[in-house]
């Protein structure tokens, strides 16, 4: 299979096609290798337009989606990034071609070192991925000026929200209703956190974020 290929085409007609042009953006999506993400069995569906069931209930997320966080993010060159729940490492690699340096922090420890070997055999020195409770975020390196959640949460906690950095952004995709979600931005002004959403579309919810048993009278 060709997948410098297969890559151009997910960016012209996944991509491109759904208004995401920012050239930064593309630029970073043509270039880090999604097959390399994923084990052997599945490569040559690395760049369908869907989730990809990875195993052990993780996935590749839907380019899509890694595209529209990226953008809402407005990452820049000279940004810190903590990316939290991206499994395999692919978010985590492609933020590493925007900013400056990316924390990505996993919370199951087989999945954590298959990525940062993935993010070492592609000679990437500014990424680096930590293991931890995905929900706890990563207080050691904060504060971040982007925050990434490589997947859905029901709630965005506030003790990750206050690991931005002032005018720090935070997106994820927020989902109070089973196969439904909202894209949302999440902007540190002081102590003051404003919040808005940036579009429609669902991802799975990552481990850690699953809604809560509530008593009941």
């Amino acid at each position: 299979m060709d997948y410098t290929a297969a890559r151009i085409n997910m960016v012209e007609n996944q991509i491109r096609t759904n208004r995401v042009i920012d050239p930064a953006v593309t630029a970073a999506l043509a270039e880090i290798p999604r097959e390399v993400f994923v084990p052997k069995a599945l490569r040559a569906c690395a760049y369908v337009d869907e989730d990809l069931d990875v195993g052990g209930g993780r996935v590749l997320p839907e380019p899509l989606v890694v595209a529209r966080l990226l953008i809402g993010a407005g990452v820049t060159p000279s940004d810190v990034v903590l990316c939290i729940g991206d499994a395999t490492g692919y978010v985590a690699a492609v933020l590493s071609k925007l900013a400056q340096t990316v924390v990505s922090v996993e919370c199951d420890a087989e999945w954590a070192a298959r990525a940062g070997q993935s993010l070492s055999d592609l000679g990437i020195d500014n990424a680096a991925v930590v293991r931890g409770p995905l929900e706890q975020g990563y207080a050691a390196q904060a504060p971040y000026d982007v925050i990434l959640f490589a997947g859905a949460v029901n709630e965005i906690p506030a003790g990750i929200c206050r690991q931005l950095a002032d005018g720090g952004r935070l997106v994820s995709v927020l989902s109070t209703v089973p196969g439904r979600g909202k894209g949302t931005l999440v902007v540190r002004v002081g102590d003051t956190f404003g919040r808005r959403v940036l579009f429609d579309l669902a991802a799975p919810l990552l481990p850690g974020f699953e809604s809560k048993p509530k008593f009941v009278f």
